[in-house]
C-alpha cells in the first residue's frame, strides 16, 4: 500500500458522538492538532502535539485539555525500546504499544496506517496508549485493523476496537488521512 505525503494542513468536522471542528498541521516527524467539541453535556478543547521516528512510531505526545473547571496537561514519551512514561511515570501496561490515540481526534488512526505494511484481508492487532478527551486520562486501547480495499485515490479499512466494543468501516485519502469515520468525524479540508 503506497502512500502519498501528508498535507501540512486538513480538517475535519465532528459529528455524531460529538459535535465539533479539528485541524491538523503536519511537518517531517510531528503533528499537531487542535479539536473544539461538545459531547453530552461537557465541552472541551483538546490541543496535541505529537512527535514520531521515521518509521512513524510515536517518540513523545504533549497535550492540554481545556474546559470550564481549567487546563489539564500530560505528556508521554516512549523509549525506542517500547516502554512509556505518562507525566514521567512508568506505564508498563502500554508496553507493546507503539502508536498514541486520542478519543478527541480522527487523525491519530494515520500512524498504523503510515507505520506497517498492512495486506488486503489480513487483520493487523495495534495496541495504542489511548488519551480520554475530558480529563486526559490514559488507558490502553486494543484495536485491530484490516485492510479491506487500497488504490491511488484512498483506502478502506475494518477497524475493531475490543476495549470499546466497537467496529466500523474507515475511509482514509491516499495520504492516509480519514475522510470518513463513521458516527465521529468527516474530512472537510
Amino acid at each position: 500500500m503506497l502512500l502519498s505525503p501528508l498535507p501540512t494542513a486538513a480538517s475535519w468536522t465532528h459529528r455524531g458522538v460529538r459535535v465539533g471542528f479539528e485541524v491538523l498541521f503536519a511537518g517531517a516527524g510531528w503533528l499537531r492538532g487542535r479539536t473544539s467539541a461538545r459531547e453530552g453535556g461537557a465541552t472541551w478543547y483538546v490541543g496535541y502535539d505529537i512527535t514520531v521516528d521515521a518509521d512513524w512510531a510515536t517518540e513523545s505526545v504533549h497535550a492540554v485539555n481545556s474546559t470550564v473547571s481549567g487546563d489539564l496537561e500530560v505528556v508521554l514519551t516512549r523509549s525506542p525500546d517500547g516502554r512509556w512514561t505518562v507525566n514521567g511515570v512508568a506505564r508498563p501496561d502500554l508496553d507493546g504499544c507503539r502508536d498514541v490515540d486520542f478519543e478527541s481526534s480522527a487523525v491519530t488512526n494515520t500512524l498504523p496506517v503510515h507505520r506497517l505494511p498492512f495486506v488486503p484481508g489480513t487483520a493487523v492487532d495495534v495496541p495504542a496508549a489511548f488519551v480520554q478527551a475530558e480529563d486526559l486520562t490514559v488507558v490502553r486501547l486494543e484495536q485491530r485493523y484490516t485492510l479491506t480495499s487500497s488504490g491511488e485515490h484512498g483506502h478502506v479499512f475494518h477497524y475493531e476496537s475490543a476495549t470499546f466494543d466497537f467496529e466500523c468501516e474507515l475511509t482514509f485519502d491516499a495520504s492516509g488521512l480519514v475522510l470518513d469515520y463513521p458516527g465521529i468525524a468527516t474530512r472537510d479540508r
